[in-house]
């Protein structure tokens, strides 16, 4: 018998690449509230909160990050991020992740949900563009916690709510593109499907632990996998 899965999946790299849209929205807003467009130069955003991202940003600023802070510059960059992504020549939806969505979602063992470091807002208006939103009823973002483990967890304890089941009742398997995310997986005891459409390389994902690792979404043996019905 199948066990009940709750899957997760991150954004950037693994279901869409916005073309940079995040990073010129960012630096956008940084330059509004702070006067200081290049304070995200040099910051590799790849795996990382917006939390994350913002404190290692106003730190160069010689500023401590503040809730207020916080607010302030994540209104501004929702805002911008909205117009950025629609207008990005770079935006796609990643090879397979259209098809192997609509092959979860009509599972009834599955529950799907984010597990990404942007903040809610944020993860849904990049998904929009490629009308993948949908798909989604619950996630653990960068809005519920700065550390990727801990959104993580936030993310797979709304799932196994939704589905009606205890925590410890449920599998989670983490879907993304960086080691950070194959790490992340494991500090919350989850399995990772990595996929090696962002900047890491299968060998790098590899090294990282991942239970299984494909060159894309569209693999044969992803939904398998993420089913339960083989395992790494």
């Amino acid at each position: 018998m199948r066990s009940p899965t709750v899957v997760l999946f991150d954004v950037d790299g693994t279901l869409v690449t916005t073309g940079g849209a995040g990073r010129r929205a960012m630096a956008a807003a940084f330059a509004e509230v702070h006067g200081s467009p290049e304070a995200l130069d040099g910051i590799r955003l790849g795996g990382a909160t917006d939390r994350a991202i913002l404190r290692a940003a106003l730190s160069r600023l010689e500023l401590s990050l503040t809730d207020a802070r916080f607010d302030a510059i994540m209104q501004v960059y929702l805002g911008q991020l909205a117009g950025e992504v629609e207008r990005s020549p770079g935006y796609r939806v990643l090879t397979g992740a259209r098809r192997l969505l609509e092959a979860l979602s009509c599972d009834a063992h599955i529950g799907l949900g984010l597990g990404t470091g942007n903040v809610r807002e944020g993860a849904l208006l990049k998904l929009r563009r490629g009308s993948l939103d949908g798909y989604f009823r619950f996630g653990g973002f960068g809005s519920d916690s700065e550390a990727r483990s801990e959104l993580l967890e936030f993310g797979f304890r709304r799932g196994a709510q939704l589905m009606g089941l205890a925590r410890e009742r449920v599998r989670v398997v983490v879907v993304g593109d960086t080691p950070k995310d194959v790490h992340a997986a494991h500090e919350v005891g989850a399995e990772c499907l990595a996929v090696a459409t962002g900047n890491a390389s299968e060998e790098e994902l590899r090294a990282a632990g991942a239970e299984r690792v494909v060159r894309e979404l569209s693999c044969h043996s992803v939904v398998a996998f993420l089913r339960g019905e083989t395992r790494a």
